[in-house]
């Protein structure tokens, strides 16, 4: 189980954005109509939700929503890697976040309870997308950012200084407990994963 109590942010002070000063509960998770309000721009249209495999799913070469072939893999992979790469020039230190929660990370029909990747997203009132990676496993962490389209409403984010891979989901389906989400690899791979949404352990409340 991963910790982000006052304790984490001591053994990582490094983070550049950081959202660990504000006094935010980074369990603690925003709803629909909360993301909704939050954006400085506002979003374009209702709420979208991403349910890859059925509204959205790969035929060929192609991606289709609703019916409707989008683009071809190759191109809505690099439409990922562009939303996660368009992090607006800001001072980090007048930005205002919004926690989206923790998740445990799994692939598609993997156990949660056997999980040791995890990930703590927040969002700014720009659309910037943020948080930590942590594998528990190898005791290894890494900063996230990445951005959220508005027209789309497709929210994607990779490793800070890197360009792969590109994890992607709908922030809308981020506003749930559980959300799928792909993930995109350099070599053109693509999976999916599920996010499951986790409750703060009583012992983080100490640390």
């Amino acid at each position: 189980m991963p910790h982000y109590g006052a304790g984490y942010w001591g053994r990582h002070p490094h983070y550049r954005w950081g959202w660990h000063n504000h006094a935010n509960n980074w369990w603690r998770w925003a709803t629909a109509g909360a993301v909704t309000g939050w954006f400085a721009g506002g979003i374009v249209g209702q709420p979208a939700y991403y349910d890859y495999g059925t509204n959205l799913y790969y035929e060929g070469d192609n991606v289709v929503y609703n019916d409707q072939v989008l683009c071809t893999t190759e191109e809505y992979a690099e439409q990922a890697q562009t939303i996660a790469t368009a992090v607006p020039d800001v001072d980090p230190d007048q930005v205002e976040w919004m926690p989206l929660g923790i998740f445990a990370l799994t692939q598609k029909e993997g156990s949660v309870e056997d999980s040791t990747l995890f990930l703590q997203l927040a969002i700014s009132k720009e659309g910037i997308i943020a948080g930590t990676f942590q594998n528990t496993a190898t005791n290894k962490s890494m900063e996230v950012e990445g951005t959220v389209d508005t027209e789309s409403q497709r929210a994607a984010w990779g490793p800070v200084g890197g360009s792969w891979p590109i994890m992607e989901t709908g922030i809308y389906n981020l506003t749930e407990n559980e959300a799928d989400a792909l993930l995109h690899f350099e070599d053109g791979q693509t999976q999916q994963w599920s996010m499951v949404r986790l409750d703060e352990p009583e012992s983080d409340v100490q640390r």
